[in-house]
């Protein structure tokens, strides 16, 4: 493992590994790496495509992205993880909210395409969504692991490291249920949806780069399994060690398990 300025690095297979020591230090330090890929990417096309995840592991890291004067947001095109199925865009706990509260109304991006889970016809949405995401490279996916291990609402039960849809309905664990109501998004557990609309494995391991930002130390548990388990889909989220330019932001909190 190598220290330099506080940081400490490590690398899993293909999996490149950053430890910080705050929270904020980790979003700072994702939002750097993140903000450098999307300036690449509009240098050499004019245009660049993201994925923005949501959850209260994001929030240190689209408080610093959406604070640096160097992202040209009009020139990208944004897109998200997942939604729950038949919820509102208006709900407390619905992502398209979240990220048009925490980030987007604020810095304008030239487009933003959202999963629409209260359309009524699900299944025309998901094939909506599976065309833009055909027909737009993505260039950086900036997401988080859960408590469970998944990535997205892939939770371990509907992972699919070959799965031949880019989006589809999936059954949510207890776990990712369990989570959703204890980052506080529902007054109850009954509350929390069963059922989500998500990206799948292989639409997220499509992106040239794959931010990852994983503080507290909830979870913890998932990033030990996720850099030292075998790579399956017990533990989704193990299968970032396979992509060729995914980074893992962790702080003292998230990385607390490992040697």
């Amino acid at each position: 493992m190598n220290h330099e300025s506080g940081e400490r690095t490590l690398q899993v297979d293909s999996l490149k590994v950053r430890i910080l020591e705050k929270s904020e230090e980790l979003g700072a330090a994702a939002a750097a790496f993140v903000s450098e890929k999307i300036s690449s990417a509009i240098r050499e096309k004019n245009l660049a495509n993201i994925i923005l995840a949501t959850g209260a592991s994001q929030f240190e890291f689209l408080d610093a992205l959406r604070q640096d004067d160097t992202v040209e947001w009009s020139k990208i095109t944004v897109f998200h993880l997942d939604e729950y199925l038949d919820m509102d865009a208006q709900h407390p706990a619905s992502f398209r909210k979240y990220l048009r509260e925490r980030i987007l109304d604020e810095v304008n991006p030239g487009q933003v395409h959202f999963i629409n889970g209260d359309v009524g016809d699900a299944d025309g949405e998901i094939e909506r969504y599976e065309n833009l995401l055909q027909t737009h490279e993505i260039d950086v996916a900036c997401i988080g692991i859960g408590e469970n291990g998944h990535i997205a609402f892939n939770d371990p039960h509907v992972a699919d490291f070959r799965d031949s849809r880019l989006v589809k309905i999936v059954k949510l664990d207890e776990r990712s249920r369990n989570q959703q109501y204890g980052e506080g998004w529902f007054d109850t557990f009954d509350e929390v949806p069963k059922r989500a609309i998500t990206l799948t494995i292989p639409a997220i391991l499509r992106s040239q780069t794959i931010s990852c930002a994983v503080p507290a130390r909830r979870k913890a548990e998932a990033v030990y399994r996720t850099l030292n388990g075998p790579i399956s889909t017990e533990c989704p989220a193990t299968v970032l060690r396979r992509h060729n330019d995914t980074v893992l932001f962790l702080d003292s909190d998230s990385a607390g398990k490992l040697k």
